[in-house]
């Protein structure tokens, strides 16, 4: 996605990342999660990403393009690193001891609570500061986007 020209292929291929995205969490078994995902991410945010996009006028962008610069060079590197650092961080992690840890928590929490009861304590307890923040990233950006559409 980053390092595509076209900024439609590259809204396109973040569209696709984010459905990569929510099919690791139906393999985690977490059904309602990748639905949210789905809907809110995939069907609204993107979209609103493509619209955007393609209320821009494209012309412009491509006047003076260089083939490869030196932000293309430090994208490339500093994806890689992350890449690499994922990589070992996943090869070194024991995934049989948090396997382990997890179903014994899902047996214990499945008694009390369901998994959407749960989801909305952590969302209103744990994830509260995080969860506000995002939201107030968003209307900054939708500001910032009336504020480049009227101009």
């Amino acid at each position: 996605m980053v390092l595509l020209t076209n900024p439609i292929y590259s809204a396109l291929s973040l569209g696709l990342v984010l459905v990569c995205i929510s099919l690791f969490y139906i393999l985690s078994n977490s059904h309602f999660v990748a639905a949210a995902q789905l809907f809110i991410y995939v069907g609204a945010i993107n979209v609103l990403i493509l619209f955007a996009v393609m209320f821009m006028n494209g012309s412009e962008y491509y006047k003076d393009f260089n083939l490869w610069t030196i932000g293309n060079g430090l994208t490339s590197l500093v994806c890689t690193s992350i890449l690499v650092s994922l990589i070992t961080t996943i090869l070194d992690t024991s995934w049989y001891r948090i396997i382990w840890t997890t179903r014994s928590n899902q047996i214990i929490e499945q008694d009390l609570l369901s998994n959407s009861q749960q989801i909305g304590i952590h969302l209103a307890i744990d994830f509260f500061l995080p969860f506000e923040f995002i939201s107030i990233i968003l209307l900054v950006a939708l500001i910032g986007a009336i504020v480049v559409d009227r101009q």
